[in-house]
């Protein structure tokens, strides 16, 4: 009764681990050609960013962000009320320096008159000609200072001088801006570029002239380009250089839309084909540092760990550049639940014949 009693108060045994079904799939050869292609975007090939040529404080702003305007048209207006005084002024100091010039001509031929009588000497004649010199100096100063401030008192008006599309809008109403400052930023109607960034390592392999076959995000339209210019200094922030490429027209075809996005493929920055070991995603496990495969062994039935080196990526598939060999079964899906010499299956898909996971292996189409 004691070693029944015992035997009944002691812990049952744990249940075995249930037998895993995993997918395999044979390592073969296959060959990549990837392409490197980079999101990129429109812009105009010619962006002006408009500004006052006075300083002033902002009234009104006539446009509106992503507005189609022609040149000519009027954009955004200064108070130019201190302008129109300063003009005023100089008018007056015009009218004034006429007065004088007129009164000195005037002295000058009476002074002429006696001269001729021989009332005066001719020293005194030439004071009154240096004097009216000087007074249609004075006049011809004054002349220029008013075409001067009526000048400025024009430049209150910012006025667009090409026909294009309002990009950017950089001062409101109400904003005191100084001379300069930009207010309005003008992509001009015409040639349209590509903008995209590269990173270092491939910044050498792109130069002027190369090809570029760009598609739109949007559409999938195809567009034929050439790389018009590659920076020649890297952004501080991204560390990549700006690419441009110049948009060819094609008859009858419209060119994309100005900030629309696109997908740009350098002609000769892919990858050469050559043959590889490519495996998809869901083989890929962590080790570690690095990544590793489950190896099925068919002769136990079971699976072990096998280290892998990456090289790059061909879509869904990763390169395998070392730890691999043709001929080898991988465990395609299911790889996360499993442990190093642990028994699994082998999964049969609905239709499949179903065998053994010891029995000799069938040909699974190899990778690309």
């Amino acid at each position: 009764m004691l070693a029944c009693s015992l035997a009944a108060c002691s812990r049952p045994e744990p249940a075995p681990e249930p037998v895993r079904s995993v997918k395999l799939l044979e390592v073969g050869v296959g060959a990549v050609d990837a392409q490197l292609e980079y999101a990129g975007e429109v812009r105009a090939r010619i962006e002006s960013r408009l500004g006052f040529r006075v300083a002033g404080k902002l009234v009104s702003r006539q446009v509106e962000l992503g507005q189609q305007v022609t040149a000519g048209q009027l954009l955004a207006q200064l108070d130019a009320q201190d302008y129109r005084l300063a003009a005023e002024a100089s008018r007056a100091q015009v009218t004034a320096a006429t007065t004088q010039r007129d009164l000195a001509a005037a002295d000058l031929q009476r002074y002429r008159t006696l001269r001729a009588q021989n009332f005066i000497s001719g020293a005194e004649l030439e004071r009154r000609e240096a004097t009216l010199k000087s007074a249609q100096a004075s006049l011809d100063q004054a002349r220029a200072q008013a075409a001067g401030q009526s000048l400025q008192a024009d430049y209150t008006r910012l006025i667009a001088d090409v026909a294009g599309v309002v990009t950017s809008i950089d001062a409101e109403p109400g904003q005191v801006v100084a001379a300069g400052t930009p207010v309005v930023r003008i992509a001009q109607d015409g040639e349209r570029d590509v903008v995209f960034s590269v990173p270092e390592d491939k910044v050498a392999r792109m130069r002027p002239g190369q090809a570029v076959a760009v598609r739109t995000w949007a559409g999938d339209q195809r567009y034929a380009g050439r790389v018009r210019e590659v920076a020649a200094s890297a952004d501080p922030v991204t560390r990549t250089y700006l690419v441009k490429v110049a948009l060819e027209r094609t008859p009858g075809q419209a060119l994309p839309a100005l900030g629309a996005t696109v997908h740009a493929r350098p002609e000769g920055l892919g990858a050469a084909s050559q043959p590889v070991i490519k495996l998809p995603t869901t083989a890929l496990q962590q080790h570690g540092g690095g990544s590793a495969v489950w190896i099925f062994d068919a002769d136990s039935s079971s699976v072990r760990l096998q280290p892998v080196t990456m090289g790059s990526a061909d879509g869904n598939e990763v390169v395998i550049t070392q730890g691999l060999a043709p001929g080898m079964r991988v465990v395609a899906t299911g790889g996360h639940v499993l442990s190093p010499g642990q028994k699994v299956t082998v999964y049969q898909g609905v239709g499949e014949t179903a065998r053994p996971a010891d029995a000799a292996p069938q040909p699974i189409p190899a990778t690309r």
